[in-house]
């Protein structure tokens, strides 16, 4: 069994039956979990609040998960993205993991393994937080003339 996380996590995908049951299953293990249905409510809701992962689907229409991806990206390098798809490629895979994404994983997803990637991805976003942060003290120390 994996050990207990706590993280906060953006689910993103366009099946609402999915969308839910995931959701359920995740929130039954202690994690805070907001879901969304497109790639457009994806980036309205990373503007306003942080997440330790998000997960997202490849396939969705409008905004696929690949643009969704890119823009995410763009607006925000720190979040860590986790992609799940019903069609896997591996020009995909390849595409997803060029543009950042942590993980890239078919449904049905186990829920075990799910968790373990969520796990991964908080872990290296609370890295690169802190290194941020340490760069952001030593540009502060390095500007004062004590």
């Amino acid at each position: 069994m994996t050990e207990k996380i706590e993280a906060n996590v953006l689910l993103v995908d366009d099946e609402e039956q999915f969308l839910e049951a995931l959701s359920q299953r995740l929130e039954n293990r202690g994690l805070k979990v907001n879901a969304v249905t497109s790639g457009e409510d994806a980036l309205s809701k990373v503007e306003d609040k942080n997440f330790d992962a998000i997960i997202l689907d490849l396939s969705m229409p409008g905004m696929d998960g690949i643009e969704t991806l890119k823009r995410i990206k763009e607006k925000r390098p720190d979040l860590e993205i986790i992609m799940l798809t019903g069609q896997a490629t591996v020009k995909a895979g390849v595409e997803a993991m060029k543009l950042g994404a942590e993980e890239f994983l078919e449904k049905p997803v186990e829920i075990n393994e799910l968790l373990e990637k969520i796990g991964e991805a908080k872990h290296k976003r609370m890295l690169v937080i802190e290194k941020s942060r340490q760069e952001e003290v030593k540009k502060i120390l390095r500007s004062k003339s004590w």
